[in-house]
């Protein structure tokens, strides 16, 4: 049996402080963009916006454009790090100094940016909502509906995150492989996986799409928010014919996977070497 080495513990425990982070900040992030926003709404806590001040007003309010100068430089700094760091000439030269835990750190710093958005992040509370679901019944029902639309984007989320192999998009896998002297886990998987994963740098777009536009009020900042990440994930998402045909022939595998008896073992796991 292999001897464990300082190095692996070291790896281990940084994928470890990687993962830790990145649920933390994926349980932040929830929160932030669904369930405190849906959640006003339900409790009747003090208005998002003021619907008495015009927009002609409201732009000229100093809070008002400091708090968007604000966000939007909370925006750009997350994008910055999130697009700077997934750059090639950038990742090439991660790879050449942090190694296997090059992934490991690009997670990282993400969990930290979006730490550092989330808690200086500006609710213009000076201008008017874009809308506001206020009249009663929908003023209860609308935001029951958000909640639950919501709680099952999540879901498919998570489950998305799941199948999309999770350990080896926080960068945790690569050092799984290392310590076991397997290599690099993504050289294993076929020319088609490895054009998929090139190509989609957001499997979850649709999802992320809804729950940002999807709130029962609507403020500027909100705005401000949803426009951004959405140019952004659009941007980001470079999907082609071939990628799609191999997604549907995976999803059709996995769910026979799922489906398929016991007695189904021995062809289950020769399904499983060709993703």
């Amino acid at each position: 049996m292999a001897s464990v080495t300082f190095r692996d513990c070291f790896l281990c425990v940084s994928a470890l402080i990687t993962f830790v982070s990145v649920f933390v900040t994926g349980a932040d992030f929830v929160r932030f963009v669904s369930f405190r926003a849906i959640y006003h709404n339900l409790s009747g806590a003090a208005p998002l916006c003021r619907d008495s001040v015009p927009w002609s007003v409201a732009l000229r309010d100093g809070v008002v454009l400091k708090a968007v100068a604000v966000d939007v430089f909370l925006l750009v700094l997350f994008s910055l790090q999130h697009s700077l760091l997934a750059w090639t000439p950038v990742k090439q030269v991660c790879q050449n100094v942090f190694g296997v835990l090059s992934r490991s750190v690009y997670c990282f710093t993400t969990a930290v940016a979006l730490q550092i958005l989330m808690h200086y992040w500006q609710p213009i509370t000076s201008a008017p909502c874009l809308w506001s679901v206020r009249d009663a019944p929908w003023d209860i029902w609308f935001p029951l509906i958000c909640f639950i639309l919501h709680f099952l984007c999540w879901a498919i989320i998570c489950s998305i995150l799941l199948i999309f192999d999770y350990p080896e998009l926080l960068g945790i896998k690569q050092v799984y492989y290392e310590c076991l002297g397997l290599g690099d886990p993504l050289l294993l998987k076929s020319e088609r996986a490895q054009r998929l994963y090139a190509h989609l740098r957001h499997p979850v777009c649709v999802e992320l799409l809804t729950v940002l536009w999807l709130l029962p009020t609507f403020p500027l900042d909100r705005l401000l928010l949803a426009v951004y990440l959405s140019v952004y994930l659009i941007l980001a998402h470079s999907l082609d014919t071939q990628d799609c045909t191999y997604l549907r022939r995976q999803l059709r595998s996995k769910l026979q996977l799922f489906s398929a008896p016991l007695e189904g073992s021995d062809q289950s796991n020769n399904t499983h070497k060709t993703d």
